[in-house]
């Protein structure tokens, strides 16, 4: 029986893992262990720890790694303080980590020093603030890619990482996305109170190297969605430094009967929401990864999101309000076909394929650099 780690640490972060540990449950040669940590835990963020415990998975662990105050470095030594105890107890065969958040080093640091196998999700993608490093710094310990696309792939070349561990299956939140089983429109809107269908999506995270430009940024975007005059739902921003500020200029939403705001959604009912909407505005990934994979018109704003994705249904705007304002009365409801950059809703069984290969697990944990060849 083969053990195999998820961590997580976001709402965001289990929507591209959810698929996967639905995959390997179902597999009765494999048991999956899903460790919850970070914002999950914290009733600012929804405590959305209840989410995952919901789906019903048989092996949650459920770990507190910081409070309010913390900064990424103390979150990040508790988080390996708490997962190293966890892996010891345990004992996996492999630890799956994604994207590029603290949490995620974590599970590099502590796998890759503990001996156990370390897959990671959705490397070799460029993005702004301190993500990127911490992403790159990932692949460098992971001893396994699961990467979106054949552009992630090179850059993990570029990087020195092995072609034969690097395996290309999509973003496994499109296996979702594209799974049919998503809550309709009517049943989401009535779980969650929203008294519009007819509405824009905001999602706005800080960037953490441009910390000094931010209360202008958000106040900015802030001034558009209100001159604007539609409708809009609103989602909290991740719990990097900075976040305040954000929420803090969100409460000008306050008693306006066309914004709904949301510390938290759960994710079927999020995707569901952005599916329908007109819109998408902000810097989050899901502009530029989900937004256009349902056609959905998206207005990315600011540096954090540079050089992601090619979708001519993505806008790049700067932090101005007049910029934003014009935007929004040309893309609002505005058409688009599918795009597919980042797969085609069917990781979850290219994932499983890699880890049924019995050569998968016999994976060296000592990496050697691979000599880019220009």
């Amino acid at each position: 029986m083969k053990k195999i780690v998820f961590l997580t640490g976001t709402r965001a972060d289990y929507g591209k893992l959810k698929s996967l540990i639905t995959m390997v449950e179902d597999e009765p040669d494999f048991q999956a262990h899903i460790f919850v940590t970070g914002m999950h835990m914290l009733h600012k963020y929804g405590f959305t720890v209840q989410e995952v415990e919901k789906s019903g998975y048989k092996n949650i662990y459920k770990y507190i790694n910081q409070h309010s105050a913390d900064t990424m470095d103390v979150i990040l030594a508790k988080t390996i303080s708490g997962l190293s105890d966890y892996v010891k107890e345990v004992q996996p065969d492999m630890i799956v980590v994604h994207g590029d958040r603290v949490e995620a080093m974590a599970g590099a640091i502590v796998g890759s020093l503990n001996n156990i196998l370390v897959s990671h999700i959705e490397g070799g993608e460029v993005s702004g603030t301190i993500d990127e490093l911490i992403r790159h710094a990932v692949s460098k310990m992971a001893h396994l890619h699961y990467v979106s696309n054949d552009t992630a792939k090179k850059r993990l070349l570029q990087l020195g990482e092995t072609e034969r561990s690097i395996n290309v299956i999509g973003s496994p939140d499109l296996d979702i996305m594209s799974s049919g089983k998503l809550p309709t429109l009517q049943e989401v809107i009535t779980r969650y109170e929203i008294p519009f269908d007819d509405y824009g999506v905001l999602m706005y995270h800080p960037v953490t190297t441009e910390l000094e430009n931010l209360e202008g940024n958000i106040r900015s975007v802030v001034d558009a969605l209100l001159d604007s005059g539609k409708n809009y739902i609103v989602i909290y921003p991740n719990n990097d430094h900075g976040t305040d500020i954000i929420i803090r200029e969100y409460e000008r939403f306050d008693g306006r009967k066309n914004f709904r705001v949301f510390p938290s959604v759960r994710f079927e009912c999020f995707l569901t929401l952005l599916k329908n909407s007109k819109l998408v505005i902000g810097n989050s990934s899901a502009g530029v990864r989900e937004a256009p994979f349902y056609g959905i018109p998206s207005l990315d704003i600011g540096s954090r999101q540079n050089n992601r994705a090619t979708a001519i249904s993505i806008t790049n705007l700067p932090n101005y309000t007049e910029s934003i304002m014009k935007a929004i009365e040309q893309e609002y409801a505005k058409e688009y076909d599918n795009y597919f950059e980042f797969g085609r809703g069917d990781s979850d069984k290219k994932f499983v394929e890699t880890i049924l290969n019995p050569s998968l697990w016999l994976t060296d944990k000592q990496k050697v650099f691979i000599d880019y060849e220009v």
